[in-house]
């Protein structure tokens, strides 16, 4: 329904996968996928549906050993360190050691083209938007199907942007270390960095053949679109990479 209001230009009823309550969906901008909130949580689209994919896929998530890279201070993030005993998360700190505890705020540091994590450590792993960051996304895949337990999975979200056309490669680290950027650079928010993060890749539904082909973990892609959970949007598709 949308309205008179010039602060909201859509709002609707119906019940968040994440606060778990009937609640007032409603955007101040048409961009749902970053402005559709939740007036429960706070929540987005993309983030209800990471969610509401979690509890179908693996209803019994609340006794699963998780662990969630780059977690957000809202949505699933929070929901899940919560309700899961053995849930921990990381982020990635250039500077420090791998596998250290950032002295201010608290995060293991964890890149995930070289993990720390022994092999088989995790039933569940968790990204929210960083997949199109990472500058050598085949070893990431080959590092996360490796941390995960056999029937584990990584669940996550990444802007599926080119969608039935080819992934690119949008910048990439030479052998020296500087960047070469393929298209204008562009940037997303980075929670731990005001600079932003680079965006890395475009990625279109082929990443589920990459994914298969670099990590050997079939991967299905989930599409939902119900206003009533609050999951409507362009781009939030929920990806599910199983380990056999």
């Amino acid at each position: 329904m949308t309205t008179s209001n010039k602060k909201i230009v859509f709002e609707t009823k119906g019940f968040c996968p994440i606060c778990e309550k009937n609640v007032l969906f409603s955007a101040k901008r048409e961009w749902f996928r970053d402005f559709l909130l939740c007036s429960g949580c706070g929540s987005i689209p993309r983030e209800r549906a990471l969610m509401y994919v979690i509890k179908t896929f693996y209803p019994n998530y609340k006794s699963l050993k998780i662990h969630e890279t780059s977690p957000c201070n809202r949505g699933a993030s929070p929901k899940l360190k919560k309700e899961c005993p053995s849930y921990s998360a990381s982020q990635y700190f250039p500077d420090l050691n791998p596998g250290e505890v950032h002295p201010e705020q608290g995060f293991r540091n964890e890149n995930l083209e070289c993990m720390t994590f022994p092999d088989e450590s995790f039933d569940l792993f968790i990204s929210q938007d960083v997949m199109e960051h990472i500058f050598e996304p085949q070893r990431a895949f080959r590092e996360l199907s490796r941390v995960l337990k056999p029937g584990g999975a990584h669940i996550f979200t990444v802007p599926l942007i080119n969608k039935a056309n080819p992934s690119e490669c949008w910048a990439a680290r030479k052998d020296t270390g500087e960047i070469e950027y393929h298209y204008e650079p562009e940037y997303h928010g980075n929670p731990i960095d005001d600079r932003g993060a680079l965006v890395t890749m475009h990625w279109g539904y082929d990443i589920a053949d990459f994914i298969q082909k670099e990590a050997g973990t079939p991967t299905t892609i989930v599409m939902i679109d119900s206003i009533e959970l609050g999951i409507r949007a362009e781009y939030i598709e929920v990806l599910v990479s199983r380990k056999p």
